[in-house]
């Protein structure tokens, strides 16, 4: 049997998502006969029914649900290997969150010798960056963040702080439980989206940026558990004090598995240096 071709991919892709041969036709951009001939040819190579055709619709089958979930994963890949071939020779691109690990980017941009360019993005979306290929590498957080499909290497492991108003009782403490912060009535934890895109339940309000929970602190609406070295941000009105019990977070370096150029093998080498003088 041939390989399936992009082109083919995408077809199919389309009908299987608007689940309707014209609309699909239409979002392509061809007539309709055409599409169906591509995709009747598509399962007589693979021996396989991808959709059910009856008068009530179309449907996807077991085995069109299963290439569907691995068609959008091929083609995100090629999207993304055609952006760093037309990138390559460009600077590096690294993406990470918005006032997470400050000292430590500030000491990899020191001692690197090639011009990076940092993307800020918003909490978990430094995994979509990579896939897409709007960036080379990112740095990201053990066991929080995504690292399906990336290669990796550890930075730096460190514990967590609870950001508190300057004037709650939590801020005079020397540290704190997790138990101690679940308690607080007047001071709920905010809630970050969880790897799935949802929120975990409870009380408190759901975030998605540092900027949203720097000012719910300083108004005294939430309180945050963060990795020690994300606190560069912290306002005067904020007070960063140790939870004892909460989970130690590992910085790492990533990068889409099995594609590292010589400039992103640069970059690593730095970063990995670099976290050496940050612990």
């Amino acid at each position: 049997m041939d390989d399936l071709e992009t082109r083919e991919l995408r077809y199919f892709v389309a009908v299987a998502e608007e689940l309707h041969f014209g609309r699909a036709a239409q979002r392509l951009g061809i007539a309709q006969p055409p599409l169906s001939r591509a995709i009747s040819r598509m399962e007589r190579r693979l021996g396989v029914a991808l959709l059910d055709r009856n008068r009530r619709g179309v449907s996807l089958t077991a085995a069109g649900a299963g290439l569907l979930r691995d068609a959008v994963t091929a083609l995100d890949a090629v999207a993304a290997a055609v952006q760093r071939a037309r990138s390559a020779g460009d600077v590096i691109k690294l993406v990470t969150k918005a006032g997470a690990s400050h000292e430590l980017l500030r000491r990899v941009l020191d001692v690197h010798p090639v011009k990076v360019d940092i993307v800020l993005c918003e909490v978990g979306e430094q995994a979509e960056y990579l896939r897409r290929g709007d960036a080379d590498v990112a740095l990201m957080h053990r066991p929080v963040d995504d690292l399906v499909g990336f290669d990796f290497e550890d930075l730096l492991t460190e514990g967590q702080v609870a950001i508190v108003p300057c004037d709650h009782p939590l801020a005079s403490k020397s540290e704190v439980a997790m138990d101690d912060i679940r308690d607080v009535p007047d001071l709920p934890m905010a809630r970050w989206p969880q790897l799935d895109g949802t929120y975990p339940e409870g009380p408190g309000p759901e975030v998605r940026a540092q900027s949203q929970i720097a000012q719910l602190v300083a108004l005294g609406q939430a309180l945050l558990v963060i990795p020690a070295s994300s606190r560069a941000w912290q306002w005067p009105e904020h007070v960063a004090v140790p939870v004892s019990d909460a989970p130690m977070i590992t910085t790492v370096i990533a990068w889409p598995a099995g594609v590292r150029s010589p400039a992103v093998s640069a970059l690593v080498t730095s970063a990995v240096g670099a976290s050496s003088m940050t612990n």
